[in-house]
This record gives structure tokens, sequence and C-alpha cells, in this order.
């Protein structure tokens, strides 16, 4: 599925940019990964159920009724590290600008491609 494909491929080089950007715009990067986790979890989703995400409220109930039918994607715990970076990077370091403890924020950054490579084993 070529659309899948895509996702996945925009999914990755936004994480690329996002690590290359943290030293610069912490802020800025916090966003990027985020953009790459939702690509991700939208590439997962379609290559799954046929359906693509439009809005969050739609990610969450796709999400969550796949990892109720496939264990395997609940024991990569996708659902708590999905909302993990919607809480930290999306809402605390985007919205709030709050991104502190640095370190942190930059951990999340950095663990969104052990994410996105987990992920594409279940796609």
């Amino acid at each position: 599925m070529m659309e899948v494909e895509d996702l996945v491929k925009d999914a990755e080089d936004m994480i690329s940019k996002a690590v290359k950007e943290m030293e610069i715009d912490i802020r800025d990067a916090a966003e990027k990964a985020w953009a790459a986790t939702v690509r991700a979890t939208d590439a997962l989703v379609l290559a799954k159920t046929g359906f693509k995400p439009k809005v969050m409220s739609e990610r969450r109930m796709k999400l969550g009724e796949l990892i109720l039918k496939e264990p395997r994607i609940d024991e990569a715990r996708i659902w708590d590290r999905f909302h993990s970076r919607s809480d930290v990077l999306h809402g605390s370091c985007f919205y709030e600008g709050v991104c502190e403890p640095k370190e942190l924020i930059k951990k999340k950054i950095v663990e969104t491609k052990d994410y996105i490579e987990d992920v594409k084993k279940f796609i």
C-alpha cells in the first residue's frame, strides 16, 4: 500500500529533522517528533484497518481497537508511547512552551525513532 509507505517515509523524514533541530529549537523539534509519531501511527492504523484517521479522536479510537485486537501491539506499549509523546512533546513543550527538563524532551524526541521502528514491525 503506497500511502502507508509514504506515511512511514514522512515519519522518518520528520524525526530526522527533529533530531537535527533539537539543539537549535527544542520546541519546534518536539512538534516535529510529534508529527512523526502521528504519521507513523496513521500508517499503522491504515495498514491494519484500511482506515486513515483524519482527527485525533479517530486516531485514538482506531489505535485503541488495534491494541485490543492485537496483543503484540499492546505489548510493545504503542498506546502508552503514543500518549506520552502527545502529552510531553505536543502538549507541554509545543503548546504550553514548557520544554523542561530539556533532557527529558530530548530523550522523548530521540526515542521517537524507536517508536517508528516498532510500528514498522507491525505494518
